[in-house]
Order: structure tokens, then sequence, then C-alpha cells
């Protein structure tokens, strides 16, 4: 069993982190004092951007990129480092093309537009040219359970009509969004069964009727490229901007899931090795007490602790990139386990591991100054997003328990009973 990344992967880590380091990380100041001015996104973006580009650095998270579009193809596997080397940074995703949300509705646009929504949404999202957004949770129902949307679609005549409210819709407010993909109930197919009865379509973001009605700031943390409440009231767009079937829409966001859970988790894990380096250093010049902090039994804890759980964690997550890269390796249930089971465990890692890091910053933990506050915010966050932890943790045992039935009574064999010591086998 080999535990090495494959030699393209450390390759272009390589050059990815020189790229980090050369190029953007020095704007890492000048993109806060950006931001904070409202000039979002900075004017040296694009410029990044270009030059990531002409690097081969673009387009790193599609397994399925085709020869005649932008872009290096990777396999889930060998991008994992990749994004785990973005997420240091929040920002510096989208220098190499590969924000969320767009790199999952690049997938969905990859595998179930037709022609003319590939040439008019998928094209310009591929070479970087506007950004996009997914529309599927709301404010009024659990959307963790994707069954109870409630924003409904409907035909009318060559129209599809769209009337609802989504609510913490990432990426709403870049000024460069021009589509979202709205998941949304058919209004026809109420009495069909739970999970062929909503559709996703697309809709561009300047359709009358669609009102972004706020950017909801998490945890009082101010996203410039949003979490937005939107409303569609009578939102109309051309029957052709049905993404895929009808009623096939929960289907396609449950394949949308995988990949970008490892994107995510991934990019957490940057970003809690981060949040590690920071401590431990911080921890070898702080003095308190005539003793450095990295002299304290509890502060060593805490960095052990952090190190051994980033491992477990970084281990995991490959190995489910792993299995999404060999769909024959494991059935369709069980990766949809591991998938559940990486997002639970990245949400936890990410929330204690910034938290002891903060714990040994002190009171400057807490400010802008460093990026562990920010990290927290976004670790809380996790604990929700994609859906809440306790959905993720039944889907676990749920596969679990499944897999008992299958082999009840096997597990017996390993009970010592008085009756089995009285009547040992023959040989």
């Amino acid at each position: 069993m080999d535990f090495e990344h494959s030699p393209r992967a450390q390759g272009l880590l390589r050059q990815l982190d020189g790229f980090l380091q050369t190029y953007v990380l020095p704007h890492n100041a000048a993109w806060h004092q950006a931001v904070q001015d409202g000039q979002y996104p900075p004017p040296f973006l694009e410029d990044l951007k270009t030059l990531a580009r002409e690097e081969g650095l673009w387009n790193l998270f599609l397994p399925g990129l085709r020869e005649d579009e932008p872009g290096t193809r990777l396999s889930n596997l060998d991008y994992a480092p990749l994004a785990e080397a973005m997420g240091k940074l929040s920002w510096a995703a989208e220098v190499f093309n590969c924000s969320a949300p767009d790199t999952g509705n690049m997938e969905l646009l990859h595998r179930f537009a037709t022609p003319a929504q590939r040439e008019r949404w998928l094209r310009p999202l591929l070479h970087g040219e506007i950004r996009s957004a997914f529309a599927m949770s709301e404010p009024d129902v659990a959307s963790s359970d994707p069954t109870n949307l409630q924003t409904t679609v409907r035909r009318e005549g060559d129209e599809l009509v769209l009337n609802g409210r989504k609510w913490f819709i990432t990426g709403v407010a870049h000024p460069a969004c021009r589509v979202l993909i709205v998941m949304a109930r058919n209004e026809s197919d109420a009495g069909s069964d739970a999970h062929h009865q909503h559709s996703m379509v697309v809709v561009p973001t300047d359709t009358p009727g669609l009102e972004v009605v706020r950017n909801i700031s998490v945890v009082h943390h101010h996203a410039p490229e949003g979490h937005c409440e939107i409303v569609l009231r009578g939102v109309r767009v051309p029957a052709d901007h049905l993404l895929g079937a009808w009623g096939h829409g929960f289907a396609m966001a449950q394949a949308r899931l995988g990949p970008g859970r490892v994107h995510h988790c991934m990019r957490t894990i940057g970003q809690c090795e981060l949040a590690l380096a920071l401590a431990t250093e911080r921890a070898l010049e702080r003095r308190s007490f005539g003793k450095y902090l990295a002299d304290y039994a509890n502060v060593q804890e805490w960095i052990a602790l952090s190190r051994i759980e980033i491992d477990q964690a970084r281990l995991l997550v490959l190995r489910c990139a792993w299995l999404l890269d060999h769909p024959d390796k494991a059935d369709s249930a069980a990766v949809r386990a591991q998938v559940a089971a990486i997002k639970v465990v990245a949400a936890g890692l990410q929330t204690r591991v910034v938290d002891r890091a903060m714990q040994i910053f002190g009171a400057m933990g807490l400010s802008p100054d460093t990026p562990l506050a920010q990290f927290w915010t976004w670790g809380r966050a996790l604990h929700l997003l994609d859906g809440p932890d306790e959905v993720h943790l039944r889907s676990v045992a749920r596969h679990e328990l499944a897999m008992a039935r299958e082999r009840m009574g096997a597990s017996s064999a390993y009970f010592t009973t008085p009756e089995q010591m009285r009547t040992p086998p023959h040989l």
C-alpha cells in the first residue's frame, strides 16, 4: 500500500506551492484591503488568473475535462493535495478557477448540459469569464432533506416558471455571477415518488423576477461573494433551460456532492495545517509565567492531538477520493457513506484544531490579524453546510446497519458461552 502522492501530483503541488508563495501570498494583504474598501474582486485578480492559466494551473478539479477544454485534467486523488494547498488562503481557489460553487456547477454542466447550454454557460465558466451559484437551501423547510424543498417549477407553453425563496446561496453577490442552477419542485408531479419530484433549471441572474434580498453574514463574518437570500417571483426562462431530465434533480444533486465534498474537506485540512503551524510557532516564542507556552503539558497535548487528527482526516479523505476515481472498488452505497463520513470528520477537525490555535494565540486569535477567526467561522459553518452533521451520521449508521443485516449472526462465532466451552469442536 503506497501512501505517496503520484509523481504527477507531487510535481504539480511543487509548482502550485511555488506559485502561491511567489504571486498569491504577496497579494494577500492587498486582497483584504481591497475587499475592506469595497473593491471586490480586486483589480489584480484577473492578472493572477491569467498567469495561473499560462502556467497550466487551471481547472485542476475536473477528471472529465476534455482535450478541447482549457485546464489540466486530474483525478480526484491527484487534485486533493492541490486543494489542500489552496485552502490556506480563503481566496486562492479563484485564481486557479477552482472555486466552489463553480466547480460543482461545471461538473453538473459537464455531465448533463445540452450542446447549447455547454456553449452558453459551461464554456465561459471553464474560461473563468463568469461565476455561478447553486440554489438549493430554503429558509422555510429543513433543507437537509432535499425532498422538502418547496420552490416550484411548472411548464407553461415553451417556458419554465419558478416561484420560491432560497437562502445561503454562495456566490450570488460576486459581480461576475451570471447564472444560477436552481433546484425546484415540479408542480405537476406532486403524487410521484419523493425522489423524482424535483428538477434543475438554469436561470440567468438578470432574469426578471429574480431578486437578491440580502447577503447573509455567517457568524458575523461577511463574505464579499455572498451567502445570499434570493426570491424567485414568476421567474420565466425558456424550456430549454431545464438541466438534465425532468424529475431527475435529486439524483443530479447527489452526483454533484461527492467530488465537491472532497474539495471542501481538503481545503479544510489545508486551513488546519496552517492553524497548527501558526500555533506551534506562537507556542515557541510566547512566554507566560516564566515559561514558553510550548513547555506546558496541556499545550503540548493540544499540538499532538491536532497533528494526529489532521493526519487521520487526510487519510480518510484521500481514501474517499480514491474510491470516487475507482467506482468498481466499492458499491455506490459504501461510497455515499464515505462521502458523508468525511464531511463530519472535516467539520469537527476544523473547529477543534482552530479553536486550540486561537487559545494559544490568546486575544490576537480573535482578531483579523491572523486567519484563525475566519477559519473558525468557516469550520463552525461546515457543521451545517451541505447538510448538518446529524444527517451524515445517520447516513453512515444506516449503511453500517444494512451491512450488519446482510451478515446477521456471523459475529456470534466470537461468543464464548458456557455451552460452547463444554462442547469443544472435534479436530
